[in-house]
């Protein structure tokens, strides 16, 4: 990765010493100046239900200036540039998402240094869809049986695979032709619903019992399609399984980082909170070596 001559001296001093004690970091961070950050991608960067809105957004893309980005900028110095828009597609990257709105390939240059994003949930609507029709579909069977899945099967999956997959794919491709000299990294989706129904679950997330699973085999599906697109791009992959297990939308306040359908406390439900948001920077940073 070329560096710039401005860091050339800065970053040969910093790499004899990284040598010397067996470490690597990004060329970038070896630089004395604040690495150039962009963020990119939907609702779940741009903290979409969390207040206070960023005075500077376009109104319609509900950005928070409590978003993990901004976490993320503030926790490592980070020289922030943020586009990120609720309802944001694969295909926002390269056109205008809303009038006025310009495309958000358009943040990224030679200078950027770091990219992070969530995309693909929105694509197809497909997630949202999912959950949508797993809710309706419960409330007719009061919670009983998976009347989600009997009706929709490997639909949605298969809108992953044929569809999803290869959007993520490209749109990181792209990132990485307007940005050559960054760092990109993309999140993966924390988890919506538990692995199994719990107690009380219904009355937040009105989804069937049988359902529970369902859905969140095809949250999986999600996160793993964009973590191969991740890989197949060069990309880094930041991974929220393991860190949002048990913080799902049908946990008790002030345990769950993604708001549910029922008795959230987001004006945008299905979101993370600023607990959530907080969690995907430290995750994020913890992955990217910043601190």
């Amino acid at each position: 990765m070329p560096l710039r001559p401005r860091r050339f001296a800065a970053a040969l001093a910093a790499a004899a010493t990284l040598v010397g004690l067996g470490l690597t970091l990004p060329a970038q961070a070896q630089a004395d100046q604040p690495l150039n950050y962009v963020a990119i991608g939907d609702s779940y960067s741009a903290g979409s239900g969390v207040l206070p809105l960023d005075p500077s957004a376009p109104l319609l893309c509900a950005r928070s200036t409590a978003n993990y980005p901004h976490d993320l900028a503030a926790a490592a110095g980070l020289d922030l540039t943020d586009v990120t828009c609720g309802g944001a597609q694969t295909k926002d990257f390269a056109g205008a998402q809303y009038p006025g709105v310009a495309p958000q390939l358009a943040a990224l240059g030679v200078d950027t240094d770091l990219v992070t994003m969530t995309i693909g949930g929105n694509d197809s609507n497909t997630f949202i869809d999912a959950i949508l029709a797993c809710g309706s579909a419960g409330v007719v069977t009061l919670g009983f049986g998976h009347p989600c899945q009997s009706i929709y099967g490997s639909g949605f999956d298969d809108t992953i695979d044929n569809t999803t997959y290869p959007a993520v794919r490209a749109a990181l491709a792209a990132v990485h032709a307007k940005a050559p000299n960054a760092r990109v990294a993309i999140l993966g989706y924390p988890w919506i619903v538990p692995s199994q129904a719990v107690p009380g679950c219904f009355a937040k997330m009105p989804i069937a019992a049988g359902d529970i699973p369902y859905l969140r085999d095809l949250q999986t599906h999600l996160n793993a399609a964009v973590r191969q697109a991740a890989a197949d791009t060069g990309s880094t992959y930041v991974d929220m399984s393991a860190a949002s297990d048990g913080h799902d939308a049908c946990q008790p306040i002030g345990t769950r980082w993604v708001e549910p359908v029922l008795f959230g406390t987001n004006y945008v439900p299905v979101h993370p909170n600023s607990t959530g948001e907080a969690a995907m920077a430290a995750q994020a940073a913890d992955t990217l070596g910043l601190g």
